[in-house]
């Protein structure tokens, strides 16, 4: 039997980690309905008010998830407490969005922290009834696990994230071009490289899947299929994309004259680097190809639509090696 209807945790989750996971999975145990409620002034790197509302909402979507920003606090005419101001602050303003944004009372608050007391203490004088402290344990394996250790290197301590966490510090390189520009060949050795993982082009494995007879709607399929292979893919610090989304819109267009208006959403999916494969060698036919003419033609559109879309790109040529090079000095290159 659970002890308690409703559970409070109170969390920047910035980023959110196993430590808090475990604290959440004890609440969950103990509650009927868990609430979470996260903020941060200001916002810590890399740990936005929506990814922290996507990294709840994926681990925890049975449980409410609350994350305040500056503007909607002011919306409700609250306002939102900086990190650095005073414990009670951050307690009644917590109490506020129980009462009027939430319209509830949790009858417990979870922390791992000594401070929790003093937090059960003002919760229960706004609310007019008892609220209990539930002091958890730290995990044995890391006691020292903090927002702050996280975010000093994410990706030595990317142990203590979940996979989906940990997804949104890993910086996507894609690798554009027309036919027989070597991305193929450029992805393989940029990946081991940077020992690292890297996604193949669905889009031609679903050429060779319907020999060649591409439709329509198959425009579609492949840009999400594209997406759902780099999202499902398990990369340290770099995930090396051949192709993406925006490929597949080209072929759209050119085929068939438009594209579905999800595809052109998904074509303006962000990469941390876009690197353009220079036609810089002599066009090799493998048969799936057409030639050097439609090469060109491809080669014009990316330069055009990525200058009009006002996305930096970076222009590879030479070798592979040589390729590989400029990547990972423009990767280590201050931003």
């Amino acid at each position: 039997m659970k002890h308690f209807n409703v559970g409070l945790v109170v969390g920047k989750f910035s980023p959110l980690h196993l430590g808090h996971e475990a604290l959440i999975t004890i609440a969950r145990s103990s509650c009927q309905h868990v609430i979470l409620v996260s903020y941060s002034l200001p916002e810590l790197p890399g740990c936005e008010a929506d990814k922290r509302r996507r990294w709840l909402n994926t681990r925890f979507p049975d449980c409410r998830s609350l994350v305040v920003t500056p503007q909607q606090a002011e919306s409700w005419g609250m306002t939102l407490p900086d990190n650095l101001e005073a414990d009670s602050l951050h307690r009644h303003f917590t109490a506020s969005l129980c009462l009027d944004i939430l319209r509830c009372k949790p009858d417990a608050v979870f922390t791992a922290e000594d401070y929790g007391d003093g937090f059960a203490q003002v919760l229960s004088a706004r609310f007019g009834k008892p609220v209990e402290h539930i002091r958890t344990q730290r995990l044995a394996d890391f006691p020292a696990i903090s927002g702050t250790l996280i975010r000093s290197d994410v990706h030595q301590y990317r142990h203590l994230l979940a996979a989906e966490v940990y997804a949104d510090f890993v910086e996507r390189i894609c690798l554009l071009g027309g036919e027989s520009t070597g991305k193929s060949t450029l992805t393989r050795a940029l990946a081991a490289a940077l020992n690292t993982a890297w996604v193949e082009e669905y889009g031609r494995e679903r050429w060779e899947q319907k020999a060649g007879c591409l439709e329509y709607h198959d425009m579609l399929q492949i840009a999400l299929t594209q997406i759902q292979r780099e999202e499902q893919a398990r990369p340290d610090r770099y995930l090396i994309c051949d192709t993406s989304p925006l490929t597949t819109l080209f072929y759209a267009q050119h085929y068939f004259g438009h594209a579905d208006p999800q595809l052109e959403a998904l074509s303006h999916r962000p990469y941390s680097l876009v690197v353009l494969c220079e036609a810089d060698f002599p066009f090799v036919q493998d048969g799936t190809r057409q030639d050097a003419a439609f090469q060109a033609m491809q080669q014009a559109w990316y330069l055009q639509t990525l200058s009009w879309r006002g996305i930096p790109f970076l222009r590879v040529n030479g070798p592979v090696a040589q390729r590989v090079n400029q990547i990972i000095e423009a990767l280590r290159s201050p931003q």
